[in-house]
């Protein structure tokens, strides 16, 4: 359950692509937006790799990367593919052999980088092979490792210097047949990220894979990843993404997860906390309770929108589009859902409330916890909101008061100040 995101609907239209699929995940061609992360583990170490590919996957992640650079990471391959919950795609770099070594261990899907992989017999025997195997490839170009001579010839890693990579490394799969192909032109400047992703779409019909490359630890690195990421997909750019974090990988798949929620690209899966910024009315501290209720809340992972404001004033009104919703009085906070008020607990209670009644919510809907209102909430809560306005006023912040005073400060200039 929980609100379904419209907004999806608001951002320009998804562009055309071919499908692909990577296992069992369609990318493409109107398929949703998948989340792609990548583990750190050494392949060769099956179980604690697996234990991070199934970490991944309930983070959010559809799809999962694994390093395959050595023999003993392919034979690591050949035992994690059968028992992860997600298809496993497997990167290579230097050595074609890997990739077929990958290719025998059953992987979903493989990652080439053309700047370091750059023969092009090796690369169409390995194109060959995952035709016959009905296996796709992402052509995954790198703004780090461009082909010396194509930044020779464009003066750098320009948008035209990408976008050409792919196009020669597509035009080697194409002579032996293949086609089953995703791209990448990433770049850790989110302006050339940007820039190289609106040309590939220009370019190709192929589906894309978005991310900036190498964005560093959070949250800085949040924000370059979003940044890019996100405004692809407001134009309708980009078909899968990954979020490329100097950490934990599960914060790579969660984030990327969100970002698509937020955008109404994919159905809420997990919990969204909105919380008001606070102001001289708040009767507790938003901040604290906002955490706790976080800290409460997230890993049980109910796919609704909850909402802790500071007072009743305007709390329950202004998030009466959350599921569900907690706003403070005095020494009481009044538990509302869909901005109607039906419960009144005392403030030490608050987010021990909110966890009930988020489990109740999802499990037994919105109409039955309606129905299950305290008759007596609702007059409480306006007799806590009035005597709250009486005691504060309309205006906590003195918001009104400084504008007079502003207006004061420039009436008393003199005639040579005005400009």
């Amino acid at each position: 359950m929980g609100c379904m995101e419209t907004s999806g609907d608001l951002l320009l239209p998804r562009r055309n692509t071919r499908q692909i699929h990577v296992g069992g995940v369609a990318i493409g061609g109107g398929a949703p937006v998948s989340v792609q992360s990548m583990t750190t583990t050494k392949t060769a170490d099956v179980e604690g790799t697996l234990a991070q590919v199934y970490e991944l996957a309930a983070a959010g992640a559809d799809i999962v990367r694994c390093t395959c650079n050595e023999e003993a990471a392919a034979e690591g391959l050949a035992r994690i593919v059968p028992r992860s919950p997600v298809p496993i795609v497997a990167d290579i770099h230097f050595h074609h052999e890997m990739a077929l070594a990958a290719l025998e261990a059953g992987v979903q899907g493989l990652r080439l980088n053309p700047g370091n992989l750059r023969k092009e017999s090796e690369i169409k025997l390995v194109a060959g092979e995952a035709r016959d195997r009905g296996v796709p490839i992402r052509i995954g170009v790198n703004a780090g490792s461009l082909h010396p001579d194509l930044y020779k010839r464009y003066g750098g890693a320009t948008p035209e210097a990408l976008v050409e990579s792919a196009r020669i490394e597509l035009a080697y799969f194409e002579e032996v047949g293949f086609s089953d192909v995703k791209i990448s032109v990433k770049a850790s400047s989110v302006a050339l990220m940007i820039a190289a992703y609106r040309l590939a779409a220009d370019t190709f019909d192929h589906p894309l894979h978005l991310g900036v490359t190498e964005a560093g630890p959070p949250p800085a690195g949040l924000l370059k990843g979003t940044a890019g990421i996100a405004t692809l997909l407001a134009e309708g750019i980009g078909d899968t993404i990954r979020y490329s974090l100097t950490a934990d990988p599960v914060e790579e798949a969660r984030a990327g997860r969100q970002l698509l929620e937020a955008l109404g690209l994919r159905e809420r899966k997990g919990l969204d906390l909105i919380a008001c910024p606070s102001c001289g009315r708040a009767q507790v501290d938003v901040i604290a309770v906002a955490k706790a209720a976080q800290e409460a809340l997230e890993h049980r992972n109910l796919p609704i929108q909850v909402a802790v404001m500071g007072c009743v004033v305007n709390g329950p009104g202004e998030a009466r589009g959350a599921d569900l919703g907690i706003a403070a009085g005095k020494q009481k906070g009044h538990l509302f859902i869909r901005g109607q008020i039906v419960r009144v607990v005392p403030e030490e209670e608050m987010v021990d409330a909110l966890v009930s009644e988020a489990e109740r919510l999802v499990e037994e809907g919105v109409e039955a916890r309606l129905a299950a209102a305290d008759a007596s909430a609702a007059a409480e809560a306006e007799a806590d909101r009035r005597e709250l306005l009486e005691e504060k006023g309309d205006d906590p912040n003195a918001s009104e008061v400084r504008i007079e005073r502003i207006r004061r400060r420039l009436d008393d200039r003199g005639p040579d100040d005005r400009g």
